[in-house]
């Protein structure tokens, strides 16, 4: 099974440059998408559709043009869980989770912490999903969660760590957190392949910095323990230049 996720900051945009074409000819059998800005009815997804994706499930935020998240799938899930449950997780479209027999699939915005307002949301959402992952799991064991976690883990995720080290996505406080994620249970599918630096997933618009590689690596397919076994590749695609993301992508085999 492969599985790709990526932030399209913006789902219509991306479609506007190449975005269905480059679904069309990557083929993944799940694609989780953060960042929509749009409710489905917004969007062409006749489009989709044509790609190979018949199954397609939205959860947009109440704002509208804001966050959202959705999941394209080859084959229909036996369950779709929209949101957590949880009224200050969902009003944003942050959560949407797809079952299969084998695996259950994760398509995660978790927020940036713009400012200080936003960084105290984050961190309360960071704990909130801490807590429901610890009891998801418990029904869930073969868990993937993908998506953009908006928090570089170490120095070897950042282009540039000295510098960073008190903006948020860097904070030792998001990076203590997502290394408890990990720990509670998780594979960061990409570090289990590659130990090599400079590969990363978001760069700035500004300065150049994606024709630099002054990047970010805050994208991650986090793969529950008792998958490890089916691991087969995990892999960074940065040529797709739909967004100031790229997608990221990991097999499993069943």
């Amino acid at each position: 099974m492969k599985i790709i996720s990526y932030n399209v900051n913006g789902i219509r945009a991306a479609m506007r440059k190449g975005f269905t074409n480059w679904l069309k000819a990557t083929t993944p059998d799940v694609l989780c998408v953060q960042e929509t800005k749009a409710n489905e009815d917004q969007v062409e997804v006749a489009h989709i559709e044509a790609a190979g994706y018949p199954y397609h499930y939205w959860f947009s935020a109440q704002k509208k043009g804001y966050s959202g998240v959705a999941i394209f799938c080859k084959k229909e899930p036996r369950h779709i869980q929209y949101g957590t449950g949880i009224d200050s997780m969902d009003f944003e479209g942050r959560n949407l989770r797809v079952d299969f027999d084998e695996v259950s699939i994760m398509s995660l915005y978790l927020p940036s912490g713009t400012n200080v307002a936003r960084l105290d949301h984050k961190l309360e959402y960071m704990a909130l999903f801490q807590d429901y992952i610890n009891q998801l799991k418990k029904d869930r064991p073969n868990l993937v969660i993908c998506g953009d976690y908006n928090i570089c883990h170490e120095a070897i995720d950042i282009h540039d760590p000295v510098r960073n080290k008190n903006v948020s996505g860097f904070l030792p406080v998001e990076r203590e957190w997502i290394g408890n994620f990990i720990e509670s249970g998780f594979i960061d599918s990409f570090r289990y392949f590659n130990k090599e630096p400079h590969n990363y997933t978001w760069w700035s618009y500004r300065a150049n910095s994606r024709a630099n590689n002054k990047g970010w690596r805050i994208d991650y397919n986090m793969v529950a323990q008792p998958l490890q076994e089916n691991l087969k590749r995990a892999v960074i695609l940065p040529e797709a230049h739909h967004s100031d993301h790229c997608p990221h992508m990991v097999e499993l085999s069943f």
